[in-house]
């Protein structure tokens, strides 16, 4: 009888304990307490409200409907790289990209909640590589895309600009840093990507959050 008592009780209190966090849980959350001041280390400008396309009827339009037959130059959209906009039928799945992926599949994962993790072409470094391998991971990385921004046929607006190393977009927003850092990148994506990570407040404007990619 003590016997089935001492095992019913290691049993509740297995089912009772809180449940330890995940190393990427941990590390999350670390980030997320250092992400202002990483923000200001990494030179990050305040998020902003571009707005949305103009006109603005085509800010969702799907490219080769009857609105718009074909994607317009990224010049003619309210920010490089672009947040919202005419964009293509498709999405595109969240990832890590090696190479600079279709903006019109982009720029609809955009409007379906995702965020964009945008760097220079040509960076390298420990900074770089350590937000490629942390949005690898599912539990943090579902809704984010990672890439870099390189469409020289585009001429100025297929570069993220002098100076800017690294941008981080979501439906009417952006945010530009001098040079790539996880815990800026993990603190805008983390509130901006539709659902939001954890508990986080979620300060996007998507029009379809959520949606799949």
């Amino acid at each position: 009888m003590l016997a089935l008592l001492a095992v019913a009780a290691v049993v509740a209190f297995a089912l009772i304990r809180p449940r330890e966090p995940s190393a990427v849980e941990t590390r999350a959350a670390d980030l997320l307490a250092a992400s202002e001041a990483q923000a200001a280390v990494a030179g990050c400008t305040e998020v902003r409200d571009v707005g949305p396309y103009q006109p603005r009827e085509l800010d969702r339009a799907h490219v080769g409907g009857d609105q718009i037959a074909a994607m317009p130059p990224l010049a003619s959209y309210p920010s490089q790289p672009p947040a919202s906009g005419p964009h293509a039928d498709a999405t595109l799945p969240a990832g890590v990209y090696s190479s600079p992926p279709p903006l019109d599949a982009l720029i609809h994962s955009l409007e379906h909640g995702a965020a964009i993790v945008w760097y220079a072409p040509g960076t390298g470094g420990a900074a770089l590589q350590e937000v490629r391998d942390f949005f690898r991971e599912p539990a943090v990385g579902s809704r984010v895309i990672v890439a870099p921004y390189d469409y020289p046929d585009q001429g100025e607006a297929g570069a993220l600009g002098p100076g800017v190393g690294m941008a981080l977009v979501a439906w009417h927003h952006v945010q530009t840093c001098t040079e790539p850092n996880l815990a800026a990148a993990f603190g805008f994506t983390a509130r901006y990507a539709a659902p939001p990570y954890g508990g986080e407040p979620y300060l996007g404007t998507a029009p379809e959050p959520g949606a799949a990619l």
